[in-house]
């Protein structure tokens, strides 16, 4: 199969790559989402890929598709999850709802980059949570990337959102963001969780959230 670069679209790749029909639209959207393009080199490598994955010593962390819901919403029913971070279990269909429009990578007015990535553990398979980024899509001049993260209750106490927030943190780093992430005072464990991912707190206050930043 051949095809001019230039008209090269999402269909086609689904097409080239024999991804089911079902799935087709994911692979659509995650290929029309554009990397914002830098206005200029002066920081870092200048680009994240939203639509890429890595690897941890213990995890696969895998961008975000709405087939995901299906795994995520049992691990994500606790009650107990949502005390500092504010929502509610959502079921599996309303979450694959979510789960669809955060695929897209892109807010509706195209001013902010969405990244958000499940946490597998590799040892067992099993999806134990997410990790997220929401960037200015004007790139690292423009603001913070600011980032978030959840673990299932079964998987929590075991450094998992350590060593993700660490790897989220180290890699937008390394292509030139300053890194925010807003948590309650109260909320103990997420702090930890920050200063292992080299923040530190400050003195802004937002919703009742301080402000822990992170600047290389």
């Amino acid at each position: 199969m051949h095809a001019n670069p230039a008209k090269v679209t999402g269909s086609f790749v689904a097409r080239l790559l024999r991804i089911p029909r079902r799935y087709e639209r994911w692979v659509v959207t995650a290929f029309n989402c554009r990397r914002w393009e830098p206005a200029s080199s002066s920081y870092g490598r200048g680009v994240i890929d939203l639509n890429a994955g890595w690897q941890t010593k213990r995890l696969d962390v895998e961008p975000l598709v709405p087939a995901h819901a299906a795994e995520l919403a049992p691990a994500l029913t606790d009650a107990s999850l949502y005390r500092f971070i504010g929502g509610e279990p959502l079921s599996a269909t309303a979450l694959a709802e979510r789960y669809h429009r955060l695929a897209i990578r892109r807010s509706p007015d195209g001013d902010q980059l969405w990244g958000n990535w499940v946490l597998r553990l590799r040892q067992t398979g099993a999806a134990i949570g997410t990790v997220q980024a929401t960037l200015p899509s004007r790139g690292p001049a423009a603001g913070p990337a600011e980032v978030a993260w959840v673990v299932a209750i079964p998987g929590q106490g075991r450094g998992y959102a350590k060593e993700a927030a660490r790897s989220l943190t180290d890699r937008l780093t390394e292509d030139g963001w300053s890194v925010t992430a807003y948590i309650h005072p109260e909320h103990e464990a997420s702090q930890r969780v920050a200063i292992a991912a080299g923040m530190m707190v400050t003195a802004e206050v937002r919703d009742g959230e301080q402000r822990w930043n992170r600047s290389g």
